[in-house]
């Protein structure tokens, strides 16, 4: 794909969403690092359902750690993994206050090192939190780059790579959310909805879903 049909795409992209958002609800660093956890193997929809209930209680390192492991149990429930995603946020929060004065780091390496964070939430804490252009690749956002010819990789990080690098730097702040969202709604993985796609006419998938 050559750079001016990248540039397209991202031209038609951001005028049909000039604002995109992350479905996470959260107010803060600190809940979206702690939703961004939970959503792991997880809808946004249901980690915000149970988000709405828990940041009522808990919603800063010092009173999550009040309620507890089980506490935060009781919340999570309804979220798969949620045993040991409530270990890894608790030992989180007890790192945060010991070595970063209870604040969210804005640095990837310190945030990796937190319990329950790998590279892509990092991405993500950095991103949506700090404005830091990078980018998030999940399982949408590889399909999407592989489906369309934008920035083909065999593993997230080499996707990840290749979209930071041919990407126009005008787009890399929004481009993690354009790129979920198209792959969560139209670019979908057992079904794309390409008759409908607004970058149909760009994209090199061989095998389009047309009506």
């Amino acid at each position: 794909m050559n750079a001016a049909k990248r540039r397209e795409i991202f031209e038609r992209l951001r005028a049909a969403n000039p604002h995109p958002t992350s479905e996470l609800r959260w107010n803060t660093p600190f809940e979206l690092l702690v939703a961004v956890i939970l959503s792991a193997q997880a809808t946004d929809k249901s980690v915000n359902k149970a988000t709405a209930e828990l940041f009522k209680v808990a919603n800063t390192p010092e009173t999550m750690l009040e309620l507890g492991e089980e506490g935060l149990k009781r919340h999570i429930k309804t979220i798969g993994l949620f045993n040991n995603k409530a270990k890894n946020i608790i030992r989180t929060c007890r790192i945060l206050l010991e070595r970063f004065d209870g604040k969210v780091p804005e640095d990837r390496q310190a945030l990796e090192s937190l319990p329950g964070v790998g590279r892509k939430t990092a991405n993500v804490v950095l991103n949506v939190a700090f404005g830091h252009p990078t980018m998030a690749v999940d399982t949408h956002i590889f399909r999407v780059a592989n489906r369309t010819g934008l920035a083909p990789g065999k593993t997230p990080l080499a996707v990840e790579k290749k979209l930071l690098k041919v990407i126009p730097k005008a787009f890399l702040q929004h481009a993690h959310h354009w790129l979920i969202l198209h792959g969560r709604y139209t670019c979908t993985a057992r079904k794309p909805r390409c008759g409908s796609c607004i970058i149909e006419d760009l994209c090199e998938y061989k095998d389009k879903n047309l009506p």
